[in-house]
């Protein structure tokens, strides 16, 4: 167990590229997978990696993340094992929001002081990977590093959207570039290693994954640059040169779901024969809440390449490519391609959908002989029989009361009623 770190997620501004599933929760809480939320990936992480103090800080829509990890990360009364939410506060000497990743991590010291530490581990509460960070720590301390930078190669394409970094071949960084301009990249070419360089990823990308130790942490953030706001685009280039900086290459997935289009590709990627991301390994299992549902239904549907969570009635007749979250309902004849259905908080009883009906409304679920293409639908919502979604390039980007289209993507707004025969 390494007693010695203490691991900060951070949750995030307010997720506008995310809009509209960011609308009503912070990025961290957004539903992945059918049954998770984003910040259980990187708590699972730390848990498998055997960190076991967490901070999560957040700001912004935080009652729904709040309650999550409320209700799901317990640990025994004889254990040190916590995972505590630090929201945004109001004090004396602070009395503004956060203002950035290195403000956010500044206004929680404090409560950092009250543990015995020797590292902090700063990590971002909206990517997908698996990584043990057993070994990231392990190579800070025999660099006798100050600062560790996780960085993963990158094709040209992506490296004008990180933070590019050139180091020698001790790994020590010498030199570091948020999000250079196109005409710049040549100078910043990187060995990689021989296979990632065969695959393109020529450029060392930084992954916003840091470890600190405890004093420079304190110095940079309180004496040196105190009016620094953001790691990666204030302290890390003003720690180069000065302290001691290394790089951490890693070669696994990672995805950095920033906007709709990545959210919606990294989803589906799940539903591959061998997907990038794998929920199916035992040594690195994904932690979430612990929900007493029942198994899933599923009648007289034609299921291919399909992932459906726990508590899903199905007797749609066809399903492909496509993710069913908990307590999905879909009705007879029903036809779902390529789409995120990331289910309900809650089951209506035979009076509710009674009751419903009375007053024109469709069940809570998606309805009968509905044809649903490219399309995320948020959680809650009611979709009646015989409505068409058929997102592609063909639709521009707009926004409306019940949807939203983005990049193609038809994100349908959380608890919103699409009645009988509505076409997007």
């Amino acid at each position: 167990m390494h007693k010695g770190v203490i691991a900060v997620i951070l949750g995030g501004g307010a997720g506008s590229r995310l809009y509209p599933l960011t609308a009503t929760r912070s990025k961290p809480a957004v539903p992945i997978a059918g049954k998770y939320r984003l910040v259980d990936i990187p708590i699972s992480n730390c848990l498998n990696s055997e960190i076991t103090r967490m901070f999560v800080l957040t700001q912004f829509n935080s009652a729904s993340l709040n309650k999550h990890i409320k209700n799901t990360y317990h640990f025994s009364i004889f254990s040190s094992a916590f995972v505590d939410i630090l929201a945004a506060e109001q004090t004396p000497d602070n009395p503004g929001w956060f203002q950035g990743t290195a403000d956010a991590v500044r206004q929680c010291l404090r409560h950092l002081q009250q543990q015995e530490f020797e590292y902090v581990l700063i990590l971002s509460g909206d990517q997908l990977y698996q990584m043990d960070f057993g070994g990231m720590l392990d190579s800070h301390i025999a660099k006798k590093a100050d600062i560790t930078i996780a960085t993963i190669p990158v094709v040209e394409r992506d490296a004008t959207e990180f933070g590019i970094l050139k180091a020698d071949e001790d790994h020590f960084i010498t030199a570091f570039i948020e999000k250079p301009k196109k005409d710049v990249l040549p100078k910043w070419v990187s060995d990689t290693g021989a296979e990632m360089q065969k695959c393109g990823r020529i450029y060392l990308a930084s992954m916003g994954i840091y470890i600190f130790s405890k004093k420079i942490l304190f110095d940079l953030l309180l004496e040196e640059n105190r009016d620094a706001t953001d790691f990666g685009k204030e302290i890390i280039p003003a720690t180069i040169g000065k302290q001691k900086v290394v790089s951490y290459q890693y070669d696994g997935y990672w995805t950095d779901i920033g906007n709709i289009y990545s959210f919606f590709e990294a989803n589906l990627a799940l539903t591959q024969d061998i997907p990038p991301f794998n929920l199916f390994d035992n040594s690195k299992a994904v932690y979430t809440r612990a929900r007493m549902l029942p198994p899933a239904k599923i009648s007289g549907s034609t299921l291919e390449k399909t992932v459906i969570a726990e508590g899903c009635i199905i007797n749609a007749s066809r399903i492909e490519n496509s993710v069913m979250g908990i307590r999905t309902r879909i009705g007879v004849g029903t036809t779902i391609v390529s789409s995120y259905i990331m289910g309900c908080d809650f089951y209506e009883t035979i009076e509710d959908m009674n009751h419903a009906q009375q007053r024109g409304l469709p069940k809570i679920g998606v309805g009968e002989r509905c044809y649903i293409r490219n399309a995320i639908i948020d959680k809650n919502c009611r979709i009646g029989n015989d409505v068409r979604i058929n997102g592609g390039p063909h639709l521009q980007d707009s926004d409306h009361p019940l949807y939203t289209v983005k990049d193609g993507i038809v994100v349908v707004k959380k608890g919103s009623i699409l009645p009988d025969g509505f076409v997007i």
